[in-house]
C-alpha cells in the first residue's frame, strides 16, 4: 500500500509573525520580572528610609483669649516661619477650666492635643493621669540647661524632684490703685499700702463722693495668697508635695485672720462685696469707681489700655499682715504639657515648639506685650524688656514681689487633685463669710470638710 505525503507550503509572512510574537513574549517576561525585582527593592528602600522632609504636626490646646490670644497666635506663625519641618496648630478651647475639662473627655482617643496649655492648680491631676511625657524626659535626653530659667517658677512644676511641665506664662496677684484719687485723698500716691492695716486706712480715707475705696473680688487665688503670704502651707504634706495630701487647711489661723480682715472692709462699706470674681472690679477700677482692686499681673497691659490716661495707674505688692515674716506670693499662670499618646516624632516636635517657647526673645515679647513676666533671666537683660520698664514702671513690681517671696513650702504652692473643685467650694466660703450668713471660721471649716472629703475619695482612685 502506498502511502502519499502531501507537501504543506507556509508562507513567509506567517513564520516572521510567530517568530516575533515569541520574541516578544519572552522580553515581555524578562521585563516584567526586572520591574518586579525593582519595586520590590524600591518598596524596601521607603520602609527602611523615612521621608527626611515629612512635616511633623503639633496640635497645641491653650487658653489665651483676646489680646493675650494674638500674641499667642503671633508667635506660632514666627515658629511656623522658621521651622519647616514643623507645623504647630493652636486651637484656643475657653478657659483654664474648660479645656482642662475638655482635656479629661478626650483621654483614651485620638481627638486630643500634642500638648496642652494647663493652669498651675491642674499640675496634681496631670500628674495621677498617667496620660503625659513628664518634661524631665527630654530635659535629660537633650541635657537642657535649665538653670537659665526662674528658679522659683521651676520649683513649682517640679513634683518630687521631677520636671513635669514647662512653665509658659508665669503671674501673680497685686494691688492695683488710683493714683490721682489717693492725692485727692491726701495719701502718698507713690507709697502703696501693703499692710492690713495700711488698706483698711486707705479705703476709708478714699470712700467719699460716689469712690469706693476698695473691691476685691471673691476669689480662692486671694485666699490662697494671703495664707502663702504669712508663710502658711494650704494642704498638709509638705503642700502635697511630700506625698498625696490629705488635708485642706485654708480654715487655719492664717485663712481665718485675712478673711475677718476683709469681712471688716466690707462691713465698713469701704470695701464692695459683689458675687463673682475679678471681672467686675476691673471695670469699676478703670471707670474710676473704685480705688483699689487685685488682680493678676497679667491683666496689667489690658488695664493701662482701658484707663488711657484718664488717670494714673499705681501697683502695689499684695497685701499681708504684720506678723508675716517668712512668706510671699506663690508662682500662678500655667504651663505646656506633652501628651504621651502621641508619637515619639511628634512629641519631639511639641518639646522643640516649647524650648523655643522658653527662649529670652520669646519670653521677652510676651512679657512686654501682655503682662505675664518672663520664665527666663536672659529675658530682662534684652532692650525690649528695659524700654518697657522705663515708659510702665508698673512691669516691675510684679516681678520685685516674686523676687522677694522667701523659698520654701509655702510659696512653692500647693499640689491637690482636686484643686479646682476646692476653689469653688473656698470662693462659696468667702462669700458665705463676707455676706453674714457664717463666721469666717464657720464657713472655712465647712468648705474644708467638703474639700476634704473629696480629697480622700480622689487619693483612693489615684491608690
Amino acid at each position: 500500500m502506498k502511502v502519499f505525503h502531501r507537501k504543506i507550503s507556509i508562507p513567509a509572512y506567517v513564520i516572521f509573525i510567530v517568530l516575533l510574537l515569541g520574541i516578544l513574549e519572552i522580553g515581555y517576561a524578562m521585563w516584567g520580572q526586572q520591574d518586579m525585582a525593582q519595586g520590590t527593592e524600591t518598596v524596601k528602600a521607603a520602609e527602611a528610609e523615612p521621608l527626611v522632609n515629612e512635616v511633623k504636626k503639633v496640635v497645641w490646646w491653650h487658653s489665651m483669649s483676646g489680646e493675650n490670644g494674638r500674641i499667642v497666635d503671633k508667635l506660632v506663625t514666627n515658629f511656623n516661619e522658621s521651622h519647616k519641618d514643623i507645623k504647630v496648630e493652636a486651637v484656643f478651647q475657653g478657659s483654664y477650666f474648660d479645656s482642662l475639662t475638655k482635656l479629661k473627655a478626650s483621654m483614651g482617643t485620638k481627638l486630643g492635643p500634642t500638648m496642652v496649655q494647663v493652669y498651675d492648680i491642674g499640675t496634681r491631676y496631670m500628674i495621677d493621669s498617667k496620660a503625659i511625657t513628664p518634661i524631665q524626659t527630654f530635659v535629660d535626653r537633650d541635657k537642657y540647661d535649665i538653670s537659665q530659667m526662674d528658679e522659683a517658677i521651676i520649683n513649682y512644676y517640679r513634683v518630687e524632684n521631677k520636671l513635669y511641665s514647662m512653665p509658659f506664662n508665669t503671674s501673680n496677684p497685686i494691688l492695683y490703685y488710683n493714683k490721682d484719687l489717693f492725692k485727692s485723698a491726701g495719701l502718698n500716691p507713690d507709697k502703696p499700702p501693703v499692710l492690713y492695716a495700711d488698706i483698711t486706712q486707705a479705703a476709708t480715707k478714699l470712700t467719699k463722693e460716689g469712690v469706693t475705696g476698695a473691691y476685691f473680688g471673691t476669689y480662692s487665688w486671694y485666699m490662697e495668697q494671703f495664707v502663702a503670704n504669712q508663710g502658711a502651707e494650704m494642704v498638709n504634706q509638705g503642700n502635697g508635695r511630700d506625698g498625696l495630701a490629705t488635708a485642706w487647711q485654708l480654715n487655719g489661723e492664717e485663712g481665718v485672720k485675712a478673711l475677718t480682715w476683709w469681712k471688716g472692709l466690707v462691713d465698713s462699706q469701704v470695701a464692695i462685696h459683689s458675687a463673682g470674681k475679678s471681672d467686675g472690679s476691673k471695670k469699676a477700677f478703670t471707670e474710676g469707681k473704685v480705688a483699689m482692686i487685685f488682680d493678676t499681673t497679667a491683666a496689667l497691659r489690658d488695664i493701662l489700655n482701658s484707663v488711657d490716661g484718664k488717670f494714673e495707674v499705681g501697683t502695689g505688692f499684695f497685701p499681708k499682715s504684720s506678723e508675716a515674716s517668712n512668706g510671699g506670693v506663690v508662682v500662678s499662670g500655667a504651663s505646656n504639657w506633652i501628651m504621651n499618646s502621641k508619637s515619639d516624632a511628634e512629641q519631639q516636635a511639641a518639646w522643640t515648639f516649647m524650648k523655643y517657647l522658653s527662649e529670652p526673645e520669646q519670653q521677652a515679647f510676651f512679657h512686654v506685650n501682655t503682662g505675664y513676666f518672663p520664665i527666663t533671666q536672659k529675658a530682662y537683660e534684652l532692650p525690649i524688656v528695659q524700654e518697657n520698664m522705663k515708659q510702665f514702671p508698673q512691669f516691675k513690681t510684679a516681678i520685685d514681689q516674686h523676687n522677694a517671696a522667701k523659698l520654701n513650702k509655702a510659696t512653692q504652692g500647693g499640689v491637690l487633685g482636686v484643686y479646682p473643685e476646692a476653689r469653688k467650694l473656698t470662693e462659696n466660703a468667702i462669700g458665705q463669710a463676707l455676706s453674714g450668713q457664717l463666721s469666717p471660721q464657720e464657713a472655712l471649716d465647712a468648705a474644708a470638710l467638703d474639700i476634704n472629703a473629696k480629697i480622700e475619695a480622689y487619693n483612693q482612685t489615684v491608690d
